[in-house]
């Protein structure tokens, strides 16, 4: 057998945890996917997946065989390319995960630039609020936005995402305006944690170079980046949020900016990935996806 098509047939199944969807990604049989894989661990001398009668789950040598053909099957790409008669075209496929306001407000909107330009390139977009592995879910790089807590991959910075503060004028209109800190003791706030159950940290704003948190009244916590605008929209109290988030409703006059000398610090947005060595095809997506991220880099202006 074709011991490049092994490699690839061994990383879908691992990207995908079953034997079934990476065939119908590959347009195989299944029985194919299973005798090609069945092929690679006699080849490795080595279980490269655990079956269950539920899911495919990686083994420990099956995460290191995974990050090295991964690695492998990139250089090949770009190997092929080379003599091709137009060589700066880019192909293949690219994975990647990003919270879902962003995705939805910020690059989907735009992905047909990049796709325009370059074809041949296959793009998997995963939009979620959930912290992925990038690695074992098979991930070419992440987009988060927030501290960086694995410190075991590469990470790229694209700057930050300004933040403001806002409400609904049907809140406001129940409320007041709050003009300084002390007026926000009269006032509610939407909480929002990663986890529910752990304690809100409150108001946050800059003064000086120092982050500072005031606590604050709220009936409301939630977790999801959706549901925390929502509620604001719905009159349940301030957020803080990412301007892109809410710009279209800034701009509708659905919700009012408040407290410009006391605004959050930019969310830092980063990206992620395993190995220092990328097919061009994802330095590329990766060039292009930090020009629009910081072009979201302009403050709302004051009195708007």
């Amino acid at each position: 057998m074709n011991k490049l098509e092994l490699l690839k047939t061994f990383v879908r199944v691992s990207e995908l945890s079953s034997f079934t969807q990476a065939a119908d990604s590959l347009g195989l049989p299944r029985s194919t996917v299973s005798d090609q894989i069945q092929a690679l661990e006699d080849l490795l001398g080595a279980r490269l997946l655990q079956r269950t009668t539920r899911r495919v789950q990686t083994t420990q040598d099956g995460l290191l065989f995974y990050e090295r053909s991964r690695e492998l099957l990139a250089q090949m790409d770009e190997l092929e390319g080379l003599f091709r008669e137009d060589a700066t075209a880019l192909t293949g496929r690219i994975r990647v995960d990003m919270p879902t306001v962003l995705a939805r407000k910020v690059v989907m909107p735009r992905l047909a630039e990049f796709t325009g330009r370059h074809p041949g390139v296959e793009m998997e977009v995963s939009s979620t609020d959930r912290r992925v592995d990038l690695v074992r879910e098979g991930f070419d790089l992440v987009l988060r936005a927030g501290p960086v807590l694995d410190t075991s991959l590469v990470a790229r910075s694209l700057g930050g995402f300004p933040m403001v503060n806002v409400a609904s004028r049907d809140y406001l209109a129940v409320h007041g305006v709050p003009h300084t800190l002390e007026d926000l003791s009269r006032h509610r706030l939407v909480h929002y944690v990663t986890a529910l159950g752990s304690r809100p940290a409150g108001f946050e704003y800059l003064a000086g170079d120092k982050v500072q948190f005031l606590p604050m009244a709220g009936s409301v916590t939630v977790n999801n980046a959706e549901a925390y605008s929502a509620a604001c929209l719905g009159g349940l109290g301030l957020i803080q949020v990412p301007l892109h988030g809410v710009r279209e409703y800034l701009q509708s006059g659905e919700l009012v900016a408040l407290l410009p000398d006391y605004q959050a610090p930019p969310l830092e947005a980063t990206l992620l990935y395993a190995h220092r060595r990328l097919p061009r095809r994802v330095r590329a997506f990766m060039d292009w996806l930090e020009q629009v991220v910081r072009e979201q880099a302009a403050p709302w202006p004051q009195g708007a």
